[in-house]
């Protein structure tokens, strides 16, 4: 009798465990900001002042009890983290090394929150280094909203990495990163990394930005001028009498929508040119006048509306209306609707820098991944998408067939220099530059290039533009995207993600002994490197045809479609991955045999191509 009332008991019980297990899972969120910024520059100080209202939402299933802040100016200062570790790594930037070190008070950089309220209320906040750590006396519950009002004051640092006055190229400010900045929490939890130089990961919202500065300064960055004809230069609506205020500043005012950063640059000699394209982008480029200047950047025009077709059509459609070249920085760096390219370049330069930076507005300011742990996953699909738009764009004589040849020689060069790191290495703690660099645009360039040799291009292809369309506004991580790529091939994917992602394995498959055997040819493959991979083997024979033998991996589960472009499938084996050879026998007699070759497409990442071909 006493099980009779149990059951019921037991049944309740089952199901508190389920709703708690259930009211415990943390599924993916995006918190969001609401950024309204009041700055005022002084051009002969390089300090600026400012005021801050952000509205800050957590989306998240969990309370907050405290909030951070990048305040990225306070890497520039001996003694700074970035400082030590541009002194100290084995192979340091050379636009880096050590002089942070030597920078004097005028010439460093700083940030300085000099007062922070929440809702009205004043906070605690402690400033370490490059962040702000705020304790909040009112915790921001569960889809809440919280307000920061905050007025700070910052120092511009001499340029010595991507951010900075006076750079090189002599343009006067080139801002980036130069507000305090919400860092970013999310299903692994606050992300409030130190600046030490490599990779950021930010919030998407809206900015609303005024900046005052000299009258004679041009500006241009993230977002749309929102008072054209009282500023003018160059961005007054045609036609229309620019009505500037009296006195010696200007107040600019931009908005920019559903972004994670905004970068402005200016200069008093910028020569502003804007590019209307039938779509209803305008483009804006904006350089300092030169005789080595004048000329490309007059010519980049040309491609720039180029590139952001190609990259809409291939890549998925960019989702603002307008886009901004502007020179400055110290190199090429990307910010949402607009790129810092340094100016003293040759065209191919200039056009191949501006495709790579313009490339990040789909896998770094669209998609947002998060950089610091996936830096592949930006730089690396960037250049992909880069070499593919130049290719197009920009037609070379005696081009290499395989567009990302670069890419993986890179790789190669990395996979044998015994420095190698997994690909899942955060960006901040690659033991060496090298190993970072080669890893993040090489090696994830070619993740995403040997993709279309497992799935088949055009499959691939499908998967980048769903990739796009899916994950949009979200941060995809390495799962994701191999989760699409499954999706759209049907196939398993795992095995790769976790060789190419998460080991430094190499791939090297070799031809070994082929023999003739009566009116057939026995083939013998090897598998000599430890990353298994399908292979596909191109017999020529002497009569000009060629024939493809296909080894898909049992761990697929699938097997990709012929391929345009490639010989006739005459056979399909499956290869299990604990098997280290392989034999096949063609119906054809060996004296019609003109060679033998492992992936003539050169897609596979083979580490040793010297064992790939044998020829009669």
């Amino acid at each position: 009798m006493l099980s009779q009332y149990l059951k019921p008991v037991a049944g309740l019980f089952l199901c508190l465990i389920a709703a708690n297990f259930a009211s415990a899972q943390t599924g993916r969120f995006q918190q969001s900001v609401n950024y309204q910024m009041d700055v005022s520059m002084d051009v002969k100080t390089n300090k600026y002042t400012g005021t801050q209202l952000l509205t800050y939402t957590n989306n998240s299933p969990d309370t907050l009890d405290k909030v951070f802040y990048h305040l990225y100016y306070n890497a520039f200062q001996p003694g700074s983290m970035m400082d030590v570790r541009s002194r100290t790594i084995a192979d340091p930037d050379r636009r880096v090394g050590d002089r942070i070190s030597n920078l004097g008070p005028d010439e460093i950089g700083y940030m300085h929150v000099k007062s922070l309220t929440q809702n009205g209320s004043d906070v605690q906040f402690m400033e370490q280094g490059t962040i702000l750590e705020v304790k909040l006396d009112e915790p921001i519950l569960p889809h809440s909203s919280a307000s920061f009002a905050m007025e700070f004051e910052g120092q511009v640092p001499v340029q010595i990495r991507r951010s900075g006055r006076d750079s090189q190229d002599g343009v006067r400010y080139s801002m980036s990163q130069w507000y305090p900045k919400m860092a970013n929490y999310d299903e692994q939890g606050w992300h409030a990394n130190p600046y030490i130089g490599r990779e950021f990961y930010g919030i998407w919202g809206d900015f609303d930005v005024k900046i005052t500065i000299d009258k004679t300064y041009t500006l241009g960055g993230t977002g749309y001028v929102q008072n054209p004809n009282e500023i003018g230069h160059g961005y007054e609506d045609e036609g229309v009498s620019v009505q500037a205020p009296a006195g010696n500043t200007l107040t600019w005012h931009f908005k920019a929508p559903m972004v994670h950063d905004f970068m402005w640059a200016a200069d008093p000699n910028y020569q502003h040119d804007k590019i209307q394209m039938k779509n209803g982008i305008t483009v804006h480029h904006l350089f300092v006048p030169s005789e080595e200047t004048s000329k490309n950047w007059g010519l980049l025009k040309e491609y720039t509306p180029k590139a952001i077709e190609y990259m809409s059509e291939h890549f998925g459609q960019y989702p603002y209306k307008q886009f901004s070249v502007i020179q400055g920085g110290d190199g090429g760096m990307e910010y949402p609707m607009s790129t810092l390219v340094t100016g003293g370049r040759s065209l191919p330069s200039l056009v191949g820098v501006m495709a790579h930076e313009l490339a990040h507005s789909w896998y770094q300011g669209v998609l947002g991944t998060n950089e610091s742990l996936y830096p592949w996953m930006d730089e690396g699909f960037t250049s992909y998408a880069s070499s593919l738009t130049m290719a197009s764009i920009f037609p070379r004589e005696n081009q290499n067939s395989n567009v990302h040849f670069g890419s993986y020689r890179g790789y190669f060069s990395l996979a044998k220099s015994g420095l190698e790191e997994p690909m899942s290495t955060h960006s901040d703690h690659y033991h060496t530059n090298r190993a970072y660099s080669s890893a993040a645009y090489s090696k994830g360039a070619v993740f995403m290039a040997q993709m279309g040799y497992i799935i088949g291009d055009e499959v691939r292809d499908r998967g980048l533009l769903r990739y796009f369309n899916t994950w949009k506004f979200k941060s995809p991580n390495v799962n994701d995207v191999v989760r699409i790529m499954e999706k759209e091939s049907g196939m398993e994917l795992d095995w790769y993600k976790e060789y190419w992602v998460y080991s430094t394995k190499t791939i090297d498959y070799a031809i070994g002994e082929v023999h003739p055997s009566g009116d057939q040819t026995t083939i013998s493959l090897k598998r000599i490197g430890l990353m298994p991979m399908p292979v596909d083997v191109v017999i020529t024979y002497k009569d000009g045809t060629k024939e493809l033998v296909y080894l898909p991996l049992v761990i697929m589960r699938g097997e990709k479609a012929e391929e345009a472009g490639m010989p006739k499938r005459i056979m399909t084996q499956d290869w299990p991955w604990v098997n280290l050879e392989k034999t096949i026998v063609l119906d054809r007699k060996m004296e019609t045999i003109k060679s033998i070759e492992i992936d003539p497409s050169k897609r596979l990442a083979d580490v040793n191509e010297e064992n790939n071909k044998v020829e009669y």
